[in-house]
């Protein structure tokens, strides 16, 4: 979750801009791409690591990674250009690994260890040293005491008792990030992923201040295919305030059409159709076929769900996602169009890439990448001219984006449909607050519920691929809601006409 700016995020966007500025001009794919790191890292002293030559070897896989190429081996030569000329194509799904790690810009962060700092006094009562089960602590220079790792169980009642606060806890901050565990250490102790566990939430790409975990990019495929066009765009309804808080849905329309896209819509319009089907599934299903049913739009948290509990796997929703509805939409009423989704996340790269799903979804961009591609192009959002737009969305819809909206909306249709019912509701943020619901649910805690999770602390708001702070956007979000003229999901004027959820039971959602 992104909390301040910060050097990492502002590297990550000058990539994203240098890869679609290579894209937009074209030419010597082979040298241009050689030329990037030296327009990033510029001059001849280091300002981030201890050489500047790793600063630039860094950039370049980070380049690599932004086009959608595998990182080089680190023991063998290879040009940061390998590769290129078979991307220069305009379509690409994600080769695996998705979420990738720069060994070389990993710092080997110690992971669950705990270290007397500065701030230790030496004091005559050492609670640290009485406390200790295996005597790991013991008295050393200054008189300050020292913690032999090789005896520490990592128990913390060292750090419980000091009357300084000068004992702390380290924890790797990827792996801490991480909900299902995925991140280990490799043999040089640096960070390792098991792709096996990694539900591509990206939450340990926003989380490692060394800027050494990223995910693949399709920015530069994804030009390709604007220049031949055409392109249409869908995005999510966590926009608001990503590029400004004058860079109003009008503004950002205008600012997509300058870049070279085609038509656009906003997600919200799938997510009324999601939250009228899973409200339409609950009503038949819980608790006559399901003890409870779980929502469906955050794939993190849908692939966390069958991959750590498949006993459970048939009470996650099997209703569309909304950007696959809003891309249906799409292809309906634009069938020469690629559809390119562009939203907070990581984990929705992964979804797009899925068979069942690459029919209607054929690029997935961040809002990040998006603003590498809006700098690429000069491009101002918020001194862009209002476009008229007809905002087909109901608060309910622009709701999806925050955490709890998804439930609120699915509660509000199933109150139309069925007015006696009692809905209870129970929601999560964060994949291990996910796991925790998840088993209280197996034990029968929440028979008869709707739970909501959501892969990110803060909802969508907060996901990997925003730029602003989540707090914020969850603000404007709530306004969105509060100004929307339409309230619940069966407001929305296309709920009962589109084909699309009459095809809804022909193909499930297979995540």
């Amino acid at each position: 979750m992104r909390i301040v700016e910060s050097q990492v995020g502002d590297i990550r966007r000058h990539v994203f801009a240098e890869v679609a500025r290579l894209a937009f001009n074209g030419g010597n794919y082979k040298q241009e791409i050689s030329d990037i790191p030296f327009r990033i890292i510029k001059g001849e002293e280091a300002k981030y690591r201890e050489s500047i030559f790793l600063e630039r070897a860094i950039v370049s896989e980070r380049v690599r990674l932004a086009i959608g190429l595998p990182l080089r081996p680190i023991d063998e030569y290879a040009a940061i250009s390998k590769g290129i000329e078979e991307s220069v194509i305009d379509e690409k799904y994600y080769d695996p690994p998705l979420i990738n790690i720069i060994k070389f810009a990993c710092h080997s962060c110690p992971n669950n260890m705990y270290k007397v700092t500065d701030g230790c006094q030496g004091c005559l009562a050492h609670p640290c040293i009485d406390a200790c089960p295996k005597d790991a602590i013991s008295f050393g220079p200054h008189h300050r005491t020292v913690i032999d790792q090789d005896k520490c169980i990592k128990c913390g009642r060292c750090k419980k008792v000091c009357p300084y606060g000068a004992i702390m806890k380290f924890d790797r901050p990827c792996a801490n990030a991480c909900g299902v565990d995925a991140i280990g250490s490799d043999e040089l102790g640096r960070a390792h992923i098991d792709q096996d566990k990694c539900v591509a939430c990206g939450m340990c790409v926003v989380n490692c201040p060394f800027g050494a975990i990223s995910d693949k990019g399709q920015i530069f495929q994804l030009i390709q295919a604007i220049k031949k066009g055409p392109v249409s765009v869908i995005v999510a309804p966590s926009f608001v305030g990503q590029f400004g808080p004058k860079a109003t849905y009008g503004k950002l329309v205008s600012a997509l059409r300058e870049v070279g896209f085609n038509h656009v819509a906003e997600v919200s319009v799938g997510a009324d159709l999601c939250a009228i089907q899973e409200a339409k599934d609950f009503i038949k299903e819980v608790p006559k076929e399901l003890p409870f049913m779980a929502t469906s739009c955050c794939p993190a948290w849908s692939v966390m769900a069958k991959k750590n509990f498949p006993e459970i796997a048939n009470t996650i929703s099997m209703a569309l996602t909304p950007m696959v509805l809003t891309a249906r939409y799409m292809k309906k009423r634009h069938p020469k169009d690629k559809i390119v989704f562009i939203g907070p996340c990581s984990a929705k790269k992964l979804e797009a890439s899925r068979k069942t799903i690459r029919s209607y979804v054929d690029f997935v961009l961040t809002f990040e990448e998006l603003a590498g591609i809006f700098e690429a192009k000069d491009i101002d959002v918020s001194s862009m001219e209002e476009a008229q737009v007809n905002d087909l969305a109901t608060a309910a819809g622009k709701g999806f984006a925050v955490g709890g909206g998804v439930a609120n909306a699915v509660v509000d249709v199933i109150k139309e449909l069925d007015p006696d019912r009692e809905v209870k509701v129970s929601s999560a943020m964060g994949l291990r607050e996910c796991k925790e619901m998840l088993q209280e649910a197996i034990k029968g805690s929440y028979n008869g519920y709707l739970l909501e999770g959501m892969g990110c602390p803060g909802g969508c708001a907060a996901g990997t691929g925003t730029i602003q702070n989540s707090r914020k956007t969850s603000v404007l979000v709530n306004k969105a809601k509060q100004d929307a003229t339409a309230k619940v999901a069966t407001e929305n004027q296309y709920a009962n006409k589109l084909e699309v959820l009459e095809e809804m039971g022909k193909s499930k959602n297979t995540l």
